[in-house]
């Protein structure tokens, strides 16, 4: 992936991503050709040198019965939107600019492993379980269901894994925009009711002002 330097994302937000990253496209190369699903992933950085991310797929999924080809790759995306030159102050002073597409995109690398174990498979839910009914009033729980029936729906899935080699991480957020272009796109955003692309923005501008001091 082509990070230039002023949207490569520091090694703790990286962590953090990874930490708060929801679902993702798992894409694998085999004999056959190339396989992706999308699927909810955890990431546990105690697995492997740098961390793994779990998740699992259905039984009937032909990607986990074919043998992997070199490494795995999973990609995230986080927030993400257009850009109109309307938003520019430069726009109004010179005119030289051009429409753009901000985005947050993680490439993860590493080997992909096989659970075929109930065991590994319900202990893995029960953590994606617990991760997303955190914070709920009344958080479901993988016991509230009869155990026969939770047992008859492990058989039907089977766990994923991938080892992570390297993280490619890139956060273009206008960082190569001028402050006062910055504004334009914070305010633009806002206006237009995209405010979580706007407070993306925001975090990105503050990152880099604290990075250049």
């Amino acid at each position: 992936m082509y990070v230039p330097a002023h949207f490569a994302l520091e090694q703790d937000a990286v962590a953090e991503l990874l930490t708060n990253l929801g679902a993702a496209d798992l894409v694998t190369i085999t004999a056959d050709g190339m396989d992706s699903t999308f699927l909810p992933l955890l990431f546990d950085p105690t697995r492997g040198e740098h961390g793994a991310l779990l998740g699992h797929v259905a039984r009937n999924n032909e990607q986990w019965k074919r043998p992997a080809i070199g490494d795995a790759l999973v990609i995230a995306h986080g927030e993400q939107g257009y850009i109109t030159p309307s938003y520019y102050a430069s726009k109004a002073e010179h005119g030289r600019v051009v429409p753009t597409w901000n985005h947050l995109t993680v490439h993860v690398h590493g080997t992909f492993v096989v659970h075929d174990d109930p065991e590994w498979v319900g202990s893995l839910v029960r953590r994606l379980t617990e991760k997303y009914e955190a914070g709920r009033e009344r958080p479901w729980a993988v016991s509230d269901a009869p155990e026969d029936f939770i047992a008859g729906q492990l058989r039907a899935i089977v766990g994923v894994e991938v080892l992570i080699k390297r993280i490619e991480a890139k956060a273009k957020y206008s960082q190569n925009r001028s402050a006062a272009d910055v504004d334009g796109v914070v305010a633009g955003l806002s206006h237009d009711g995209f405010e979580e692309h706007a407070n993306a923005v925001r975090a990105a501008q503050k990152n880099r002002e604290s990075r250049e001091g």
